[in-house]
């Protein structure tokens, strides 16, 4: 007998509220899909850091258990992946489990098998592919999506450098960018023969470089949706990056903005032109599902320019999945799931897309991921729970509540705080603390952050307390970043 088919949106959101199969996010937290447990019925997050103390009802958080340190988070899904307590779960609720990461290895590939299930994202080998930076550069030139003015190469030295740049007309003032890896980590800045020296050990001998011109520029982010249908295309975002407040890393990513006048219209809608061509240039590379692009918009100019792909959900991706036109509809990554799913549906992706353009489907959210940015390395003693917290009108912020709905803030002197740390842990330079969501802007117009995101970001700063750590004790930064 053959499969019904899905027609519209409703009953879209009818399939997935009747859903039979357990559906699992396996990560570090739940963080990047927040609040999908509630559009899926039997949707799960098992997770390493118990970010709720036990009382969100569908986070398992299994206990400790001796473990190799763990060098990137899809260490973390693996140890999960073959930790009994998660096993007995999985094996207790039956069904035909489905797995969705946030990052995935061959490895964990093989784990899900094993379980039984299967994973509803593209593989890890396309995935890895589409990851690197230098084929983002090839995917946009052949969809039609520029990057900012490049070239790919090895680099041996700064002669070289500076050889390679004057054949490509890119001047003196470069970003460089290694294949793989955090923007906050693994961006340089290179200006002089001494910033070039400072990174040379990163840059000489790991293979093909991205060297770009450096422009005057804004960040911005944009999720999309490969689906056999087309490409859906979710609202242009802001992004913060490098607030000195939030993370110690020059060029490192920090939070996001969504509101109906991020950028001027013209900019918001060739990003979105620019994103769908993208997306279908995927589809025909292979990969389908859930995307992210950052643009980089000339100050000046107004020019767009692709900067990264994210062949994956985000750290941005839970403000994608809570804005308006998510509850009016659907969140982005419940298509992701239905085209995973194997059910058959039809949708006209252009009048949908239509529609998530327009400036009424869009409130204004903002997010931060706040960093411990001291150069120090402690043990936390306290640490502020995850909830709903408030601004008094001296300035002080305060707990108010226990929630795990973000939609629980209903005043911009309200705020919803995840917290990543907690009492025990290891607080070091780059460490996260946790993740602060508002309502309203928390830049000005001029992108700079604005005087009640600081006194929220020192607010939640102060909450923490710690003890110096055993003269004897070493730690090293994990080179990874869990969202």
């Amino acid at each position: 007998m053959p499969k019904k088919t899905l027609k519209n949106i409703s009953e879209i959101r009818r399939y997935f509220h009747t859903n039979n199969d357990p559906i699992y996010f396996v990560s570090a937290t739940n963080f990047n899909v927040l609040g999908i447990d509630e559009w899926v019925k039997n949707f799960k997050y098992i997770c390493y850091m118990d970010c709720f103390d036990g009382r969100h009802p569908n986070v398992l958080v299994p206990s400790e258990l001796p473990h190799d340190e763990f060098q990137s988070i899809e260490d973390i899904n693996n140890y999960l992946l073959q930790h009994k307590e998660v096993v007995d779960y999985i094996k207790s609720r039956g069904g035909k489990p489905k797995f969705v990461f946030l990052m995935f290895n061959e490895k964990t590939e093989q784990l899900v098998k094993e379980l039984g299930g299967e994973i509803w994202f593209p593989k890890a080998s396309l995935r890895e592919r589409c990851d690197n930076k230098i084929e983002t550069v090839r995917i946009g030139d052949k969809a039609g999506v520029p990057s900012v003015p490049n070239t790919l190469s090895e680099v041996k030295d700064y002669d070289h450098l500076m050889k390679i740049c004057e054949k490509s007309g890119l001047g003196t003032d470069l970003v460089l960018q290694s294949a793989f890896g955090d923007s906050g980590h693994t961006t340089f800045f290179i200006k002089s023969e001494a910033d070039f020296r400072k990174h040379e050990h990163e840059i000489v001998g790991e293979g093909e470089i991205k060297i770009m011109k450096r422009i005057d520029c804004r960040g911005s982010a944009i999720e999309a949706c490969a689906t056999s249908q087309g490409t859906i295309v979710g609202p242009l975002m802001t992004e913060l990056v490098g607030f000195k407040e939030l993370t110690p890393y020059r060029g490192g990513w920090c939070g996001n903005e969504i509101f109906a006048t991020s950028f001027p219209p013209k900019a918001r809608q060739q990003a979105r032109e620019l994103t769908y061509k993208f997306g279908e240039q995927l589809r025909k590379n292979g990969y389908r599902g859930y995307f992210e692009l950052d643009f980089l918009i000339d100050k000046k100019t107004g020019e767009i320019w692709l900067g990264e792909l994210n062949p994956r959900i985000t750290g941005a991706s839970s403000m994608t999945n809570h804005a308006a036109f998510a509850h009016a509809d659907a969140p982005l990554f419940l298509f992701h799931l239905l085209e995973f799913s194997g059910k058959p549906f039809t949708l006209d992706v252009e009048e949908l897309n239509a529609r998530w353009a327009d400036p009424e489907m869009i409130d204004s959210w903002s997010q931060m991921v706040i960093k411990h940015t001291d150069d120090t390395v402690d043990i936390i003693t306290e640490a502020p729970q995850s909830g709903i917290y408030k601004m008094l009108d001296d300035g002080r912020v305060v707990f108010d509540r226990f929630d795990y709905h973000r939609r629980a803030v209903e005043t911009e002197n309200e705020a919803f705080f995840l917290r990543i740390l907690k009492p025990g842990d290891y607080r070091y330079e780059g460490a996260d603390l946790g993740i602060l969501v508002t309502r309203g802007r928390s830049m000005t117009k001029s992108f700079q952050l604005d005087q009640r995101a600081k006194a929220w970001i020192d607010g939640i700063k102060t909450a923490f307390s710690a003890r110096p750590l055993p003269a004897a004790k070493v730690l090293e930064e994990p080179a990874f970043k869990i969202m």
